[in-house]
């Protein structure tokens, strides 16, 4: 006898803000259905004022991060099939971040630890300079070439076990984007980078448990970023170019 493929789903949806609580609706189940499928069929079917994000569908933006059976993951690209729990899904906002509402989680202080970071390219020319030739074949480009694929999706730092337990730590892609500028030839930024990057809620603060790396939908590894700012800015403090 042919088992019996179950037609619904049962899922749970994070409702409110930080003191709301799962409300769960029972969903049809498709052919190659994604957990972002699921989150609008109930938004357009079940209550229309559900509140989540999304752009792209494809997996290109990564706006639309959510949880998903306790883990962050892009939501366009995670089939129901490969995470549904016994019949079951629990899906909420990003972790590590305030909720505005619903599945919509605040990305203000991700994007504040990136400024933090120093995570902006310095120039060291001008327009009026020839354009910087950098061989793709040369140490620095290669290391930052490993690493500059982040999107700022959310997903390492929800993951990220030390931003839960150090409200001032940087987090992983934060501290990625500073190493992907150390290594850029063209930027003239490097000294105050570091300084900030050693600071307290920097690199040193990483417990090297690479829960980024494991789940970064882009398949980059932050932990090795980090690594590699702590070698960096301990270089730089044995020269004297850091207090």
């Amino acid at each position: 006898m042919t088992p019996e493929v179950a037609e619904t789903v049962e899922v749970s949806l994070w409702r409110g803000r930080e003191d709301g609580r799962y409300q769960t609706f029972t969903v049809p189940l498709r052919q190659s259905q994604t957990v972002l499928d699921i989150v609008t069929w109930v938004q357009r079917h079940a209550d229309p004022t559900l509140s989540y994000r999304f752009a792209c569908r494809v997996g290109v933006c990564g706006s639309c991060a959510m949880t998903v059976n306790g883990k962050p993951r892009w939501t366009c690209r995670t089939h129901v099939s490969k995470v549904v729990d016994d019949g079951k899904l629990e899906i909420g906002p990003l972790a590590n971040l305030p909720v505005i509402k619903d599945l919509t989680a605040d990305m203000a202080p991700f994007f504040e630890k990136w400024q933090k970071a120093e995570g902006r390219f310095v120039p060291s020319q001008t327009r009026a300079d020839n354009l910087a030739v950098v061989s793709p074949e040369s140490a620095e480009r290669r290391t930052a070439d490993a690493a500059i694929e982040c999107i700022n999706c959310g997903v390492c730092y929800a993951a990220c076990d030390t931003v839960r337990w150090n409200d001032s730590y940087m987090g992983p892609a934060a501290l990625n984007r500073a190493w992907t500028l150390v290594n850029d030839v063209r930027d003239a930024g490097n000294r105050s980078r570091l300084s900030a990057v050693a600071s307290d809620g920097g690199c040193h603060n990483c417990h090297s448990h690479q829960s980024c790396e494991q789940l970064c939908p882009a398949n980059l590894n932050p932990t090795a970023s980090i690594a590699g700012l702590k070698r960096r800015t301990m270089q730089a403090y044995i020269k004297g170019e850091l207090g």
